[in-house]
């Protein structure tokens, strides 16, 4: 019987022809990512079981990115980079994406931004290869064709000694998306359509493998939004099989080689779910969970006190283009704060052009706050002094990935999420909005 993508990916990693799911399985690790939050608990936990002078397994095959709690006078979110740069000297890390002027971001040529962003644009998501991090949206590189997940500290510190780690095979559940998609949709509505249809527990412990010809037209951008977000529905990763658009973007940022794998036509799926994309519509995840969703145009009458367009999930490049076609020629009404995930994605912002302005010009204009130091910001709240973090119970559109009590800062606070073009038009209106009303 044939095998799914990411079972063949993990029968190669751990040396079998075959595995199934259920299996327990060794599996080599290609690539290991850990940042600033988790990185120290990674170290801790590998110096405690190998030793204090126990050198990593594979210098070249660790990625450090500082990326979370990065702009703020916090002593110990500023300790914790201090950790990662330390271990990096004394384990000679060819991956480390150092951050060491917080005034000026600008002046650290190293320093990138969000991990998972990160990781693509410098080369390392390749087809064919196993990725763990410590970051839940690890699962966002799933979009290369490869088996990428989030673990915790302790499976962290395990790979950085062994470079091994044992797995469970996940089965597989596969979502077919067809159709033509209409100009006001993006993937973020596709995956918070699937997400409300299938819950927040509806892929527990599952790999989500995307298909269908509404998924091959999408950049990989995009499809890295359809990855990323499968965490929200429990999955253990998510993955879409490689192609020219995949093999064109990995082969402007890296020349290692790697092998693409594909799903066999007699597979087994733990289930199949098919959508035709044509006859969808916006739609929002409402407070407090991912799988809350509704259309947009229900929720029309929930006055808002801020918009936020970031995150790995939301601020991309293409993200914030989309936005800007939103908001070309427009006032907004409530605070919107504008978070690249990346110093490319931050230039970008001053180069790529809409209708002859560039997009920070469009988002000035709009009466947007200045675009932020590029960082994962207030996605996850932080110190009290993060850049958007939501410090009062206000109502919030934004494009990042959960909405759980106390996700962006206060506990009472409520997040709307939404795509690029359904954020950006909320913001013009001060009220949940459809994004036709504007395209």
């Amino acid at each position: 019987m044939g095998m799914t993508l990411v079972e063949k990916i993990l029968a190669k990693a751990s040396g079998r022809s075959v595995v199934e799911p259920g299996e327990n399985i060794w599996v080599n690790v290609d690539l290991l990512m850990t940042h600033d939050v988790c990185g120290p608990g990674t170290i801790g936990v590998f110096k405690r079981e190998f030793g204090a002078d126990a050198k990593v397994w594979d210098p070249e095959k660790i990625v450090l990115i500082p990326d979370h709690y990065i702009f703020t006078a916090d002593q110990r979110a500023n300790r914790n980079v201090d950790i990662l740069r330390d271990f990096a000297k004394e384990q000679s890390i060819k991956y480390f994406y150092d951050i060491t002027d917080l005034s000026n971001f600008k002046a650290n040529p190293d320093y990138k931004g969000v991990c998972h962003i990160a990781l693509a644009q410098e080369g390392h998501t390749r087809p064919g290869e196993v990725l763990f991090g410590t970051d839940s949206h690890t699962c966002n590189a799933g979009a290369f064709g490869q088996f990428a997940t989030g673990i915790g500290n302790t499976d962290a510190g395990f790979i950085m000694g062994t470079g091994k780690l044992l797995i469970k095979v996940p089965a597989t559940m596969r979502f077919v998306l067809d159709g033509e998609m209409p100009p006001y949709l993006l993937a973020k509505d596709l995956i918070l359509q699937i997400i409300g249809d299938i819950s927040v527990a509806g892929a527990t412990y599952r790999t989500m493998e995307f298909a269908g010809e509404a998924v091959e037209r999408m950049t990989m951008e995009e499809r890295m939004t359809l990855c990323n977000m499968v965490i929200e529905a429990g999955g253990k990763n998510g993955t879409i099989a490689p192609d020219e658009t995949t093999f064109e973007y990995v082969r402007a940022r890296t020349d290692k080689p790697f092998e693409a794998v594909y799903t066999d036509s007699d597979a087994k799926f733990y289930s199949e779910h098919h959508y035709d994309v044509s006859k969808l519509e916006p739609v929002v995840a409402k407070p407090h969970s991912p799988d809350n969703r509704a259309t947009a145009r229900e929720c029309s009458d929930v006055k808002i006190n801020r918009a936020y367009i970031g995150s790995c999930t939301g601020g991309k490049t293409e993200d914030f283009f989309h936005a800007a076609q939103v908001l070309k020629g427009h006032k907004v009404k409530v605070p919107t704060y504008i978070v690249p995930a990346t110093q490319k994605v931050y230039e970008d912002l001053f180069k790529i052009k809409y209708q002859e302005q560039t997009l920070s010009e469009i988002f000035l204009e709009a009466g947007c706050i200045e675009p932020a130091a590029p960082s994962c910001a207030a996605c996850l709240g932080g110190p009290k002094d993060t850049f958007g973090r939501m410090n009062e119970p206000e109502i919030c559109v934004s494009t990042t990935n959960r909405n759980f009590p106390g996700r962006m800062g206060h506990k009472e606070a409520g997040i709307y999420l939404a795509s690029p073009f359904t954020a950006a038009a909320s913001a013009l209106t001060g009220y949940v909005t459809d994004p036709r009303e504007f395209l």
